[in-house]
């Protein structure tokens, strides 16, 4: 038997040890009816959907050497369905600004939305075009603290106006925490978005965009939500949008979040587009 030498993308010692108490708490509270142990360690799940989110390739293209991908299928589901994706992106990311000195939770965020090509696979129903960017597919709104750290994740259809994306992001932000006070936007957000704000209260601000600025110029803080977007796309399976269930999407951007913010807890560098 080859032994296995891992991957770029496998979670290390230092990383599993922040998040496996979270998985073994979700994975006691569901024995299994039967008492059978699985054969295949939660960890090297985790492994299998982080390669998956990095290296873009479907479900049944994963390496012989993760657990087979109906394995890892009903996992990611499960994990989706119960919310345990936002759960470790949410202990992480407090974990992350308690280490740069801030409070767990911030008093502002950042909203942004993004279109994203859909697959061919993709339901119709799910998706639209954006009539401003022209882009058929979906919308990928997500909300994000002072550091980029991704607090909500809302995905709906590209033909979806973004004060339907705005409101949505806010109201997650609001269940999530009761810190936030201010948030930032772009012109693309209405009024609609920040009299809801203001119903949750949130101080939505529009941060409009000087008419002498040619080309793409970042606006101070909320280039942080633009930084965010750019990093997340490294992940290749987050390069156009593949799920039939746009649920799936969003664990993804969480996921990819997760798997960021786990980097940054440990001084581990990421692989490089080319190398890996």
């Amino acid at each position: 038997m080859i032994e296995r030498n891992g991957y770029p993308t496998d979670v290390t010692d230092e990383q599993w040890a922040l998040i496996e108490p979270v998985i073994a708490a979700w994975k006691a509270a569901r024995p299994s009816a039967t008492g059978n142990v699985s054969r295949y360690s939660m960890r090297a799940v985790v492994n299998a959907i982080q390669y998956q989110n990095r290296a873009g390739c479907s479900w049944s293209l994963l390496p012989n050497d993760l657990p087979p991908y109906w394995t890892v299928k009903y996992f990611f589901y499960q994990w989706r369905d119960d919310g345990l994706d936002a759960t470790i992106c949410e202990l992480l990311r407090t974990r992350v600004r308690e280490r740069a000195g801030r409070t767990e939770d911030p008093s502002l965020v950042v909203l942004d939305a993004q279109s994203v090509h859909a697959a061919n696979n993709v339901p119709a129903a799910t998706t639209g075009k954006d009539p401003a960017k022209r882009v058929p597919g979906r919308k990928h709104g997500i909300a994000v603290d002072i550091m980029g750290l991704i607090i909500a994740v809302v995905v709906v259809a590209a033909c979806v106006h973004d004060n339907q994306v705005g409101t949505a992001l806010l109201s997650k932000v609001a269940a999530a925490t009761s810190s936030v006070k201010t948030a930032l936007v772009d012109q693309g957000f209405k009024t609609a978005v920040v009299e809801h704000g203001a119903e949750l209260g949130i101080d939505v601000r529009i941060v409009e965009r000087n008419p002498r600025d040619a080309g793409f110029v970042p606006q101070p803080i909320r280039w942080r939500v633009e930084q965010t977007y750019g990093t997340l796309i490294l992940q290749r399976r987050l390069t156009r949008d593949y799920e039939s269930n746009p649920r799936t999407t969003e664990s993804r951007l969480y996921w990819a979040a997760s798997t960021i913010m786990l980097r940054k807890l440990t001084g581990t560098a990421a692989p490089s587009w080319r190398g890996a």
